[in-house]
């Protein structure tokens, strides 16, 4: 089995590089090409993941060497993997979902003109990500982080002929560009102080090199951490990705759900034996990331286009995996991150649904759609279920992820990060019950021309949907610490033990739990049940808002207009780095060119003009007619002549 390893990244690869090199030659069969790259990544990885289950706790972590990728001084990086329980999770991940992104998109694109060059995209972006949760140390894995990056600059602009495309795929690629520059530094002092950039050498060294909580491991930690701000869209460098909605739906669904916003999330989980080291760090990931949840989700709350409110709602959804990383919880993390991979992936596919149905592929206006149920059966039913997923409702997947993360934040003392926690479970479970009502119920508000064409999507198109809510369902089931069952957890415990050795002390116990005089596990109970609670709190304000009294919300939005404005203006951070960042620039930039043309190229222009003008002048002397030079060489004969007298 370990031979085959290496296939699971080149299967997507050798895919995009017969699609990008013979395009003719692959033509309307360059969907089905990459489809069947992906299913044999997927099966390759599904054996892998069946023998690690087989095996139990015999298996071990598999690191393969397959050549000498850097060898310089004392710098000797393999080109390698390294296989063991998260790398097995995020490949299963990125094989499923991705595969069933695939499907779906054979039949979204039907007929687009750039049909071959998209599934050459597409497919390189996969053999990144890849590339990036299998390789055995920190370059390799740089690599896939920043071909992961442009990819989506390829993708998100994948409609070049656009502006808006075009500028969001510039905005995504520079704004990771500057959280990559922390990764970089972090990796380079890595290096520095270890020796190592391959896991196994630095995990091994950093004990003894760095001293928890010291000052030399917090600082690496938190440039890493600046990596993953950018890769993984938290404050404050989350603004690329409502923007990324520029490329086709697919492309969101992909990003989203299973490739390059998890790759923050994995990096820090990967490198969790670092992070336990410096407790400051995981309050910083901790505090970001609560933050983060409560201010996307709030933002998401007034938006009118269905895939920017989804967009939002990715940012507070990973805002809740950093919470759940700063408070130590690393298994919650990835337990999230699989489940949202599932409900995400449904949701978007479902937008996409309702724009195919639209002939639109940009977004709708929520407020343009509506009684979409009677025309799309099975998009509104997955698309449902996926909504109750994300809201926190059991049985489904996302309850048992969310509460998990929750749980362990208040277990952790991270009160403050749970209580955002609460706040940002109410306004995701109010968000997306309004965007599906404003879509699915009541009575359609589009055009009589658009009703006409209103149709539910082919099979290829909604049986993928109908897999990714099924597993929305069901995916939950592989962690239920409430019943008792922690197989999930089980399963990963051995990648995160080194970790949790080294940093008991990283998060405080909470002095409540200490004291309470009910069991934890019933307290755990509790606090489900206060999640619950809220969340369907949460789902009966927007069936009263946007149902029963669709007046409401009208009139709420008059009463409170300013805060409207400010949340549907997001909060007008785009228009404070523009002014900031971006308008500075610009005028440096004129400063710079107004010196440079008035003092260097004036100056040297002035310098040359002066030069010019005298040989100029001087060069008239040269007459070429002898009877001036005759003349010429007498006044100088009588000119010394002269100062010789006076001299002596």
């Amino acid at each position: 089995m370990n031979a085959y390893f290496w296939l699971i990244p080149i299967l997507p690869g050798l895919a995009a590089a017969l699609n990008g090199l013979a395009p003719k030659a692959t033509g309307r069969m360059a969907g089905h090409l990459a489809v069947l790259a992906m299913l044999g990544s997927l099966a390759i990885s599904s054996m892998a993941l069946f023998a690690a289950l087989t095996a139990g706790h015999a298996f071990q972590p598999i690191d393969i060497d397959y050549f000498t990728w850097i060898g310089v001084g004392g710098l000797n990086i393999p080109f390698g993997v390294y296989v063991d329980q998260l790398s097995l999770v995020m490949m299963m991940v990125v094989s499923f979902v991705g595969s069933v992104i695939f499907i779906y998109a054979t039949g979204y694109m039907h007929g687009d003109p750039g049909y071959v060059r998209f599934f050459t995209y597409l497919p390189l972006f996969t053999f990144f990500m890849f590339l990036l949760v299998m390789g055995n140390s920190l370059p390799l894995l740089f690599v896939g982080w920043e071909g992961v990056g442009l990819c989506s600059y390829l993708l998100i602009g994948y409609f070049y002929d656009r502006d808006y495309a075009a500028a969001a795929g510039m905005k995504a690629f520079i704004v990771n560009r500057i959280g990559d520059f922390g990764f970089l530094l972090g990796m380079l002092l890595l290096f520095w102080y270890t020796g190592s950039l391959k896991f196994t050498g630095l995990f091994e060294a950093a004990p003894g090199v760095f001293t928890a909580g010291g000052a030399v491991i917090t600082v690496i930690t938190l440039l890493l951490f600046v990596g993953a701000t950018g890769k993984s869209a938290q404050l404050p460098l989350y603004v690329w990705l409502p923007d990324a909605m520029a490329g086709p739906t697919p492309v969101s669904a992909l990003i989203h759900a299973a490739t390059m916003v998890t790759a923050g999330i994995y990096m820090i989980a990967r490198l969790n034996p670092l992070f336990s080291m410096a407790p400051v760090t995981l309050l910083v990931v901790g505090t970001i990331g609560g933050l983060t949840a409560l201010f996307a989700a709030s933002i998401a709350l007034v938006q009118r286009d269905s895939k920017k409110i989804l967009a939002y709602s990715t940012v507070s959804q990973l805002g809740y995996m950093f919470l759940a990383l700063g408070s130590g919880a690393y298994i919650a993390a990835i337990f999230h991150l699989m489940t949202h991979a599932f409900f995400k992936a449904c949701l978007f596919l479902g937008a996409g649904s309702v724009l195919h149905a639209f002939h639109r592929d940009t977004d709708v206006d929520v407020f343009e759609a509506g009684g979409l149920r009677k025309y799309m059966p099975y998009t509104r039913a997955t698309f449902l279920i996926a909504t109750i997923a994300i809201s926190g409702i059991p049985p489904l997947a996302g309850f048992w992820s969310k509460d998990e993360i929750l749980w362990e934040a208040f277990a952790a003392g991270r009160v403050f990060l749970w209580f955002l926690g609460i706040l940002a479970a109410f306004c995701t479970a109010f968000y997306m019950f309004r965007l599906y009502n404003l879509l699915f119920s009541g009575e359609f508000r589009g055009t009589e021309d658009q009703r006409h064409h209103l149709h539910e999507s082919p099979a290829v198109m909604w049986l993928p949907l109908a897999v990714l809510a099924a597993f929305s369902i069901c995916i939950g089931c592989v962690n239920m610490p409430l019943l008792g069952y922690t197989g999930f957890h089980d399963f990963l415990h051995p990648v995160f033990a080194h970790g949790a050795a080294h940093g008991a002390e990283a998060v405080e116990e909470n002095a409540f739990l200490a004291s309470s005089f009910l069991s934890e596990h019933m307290l755990e109970w509790i606090f489900a049940g206060i999640s619950v609670v809220v969340a369907v709190v949460a789902i009966l304000f927007a069936r009263v808002f946007y149902v029963w009294f669709p007046n409401m919300p009208e009139r709420m939005r008059e009463a409170f207009s300013s805060i409207h404005t400010i949340l549907f203006n997001k909060y007008y951070v785009d228009e404070m780095y523009h002014a900031g960042f971006i308008q500075t620039y610009f005028n440096g930039c004129g400063a710079a060119n107004w010196f440079d043309n008035r003092v260097i190229i004036a100056g040297l222009n002035g310098l040359a003009n002066t030069v010019r003008g005298l040989a100029d002048r001087l060069r008239r002397i040269q007459t070429g007619l002898a009877p001036h030079y005759a003349l010429g060489t007498l006044a100088g004969m009588v000119f010394l002549v002269v100062v010789f007298l006076l001299c002596y």
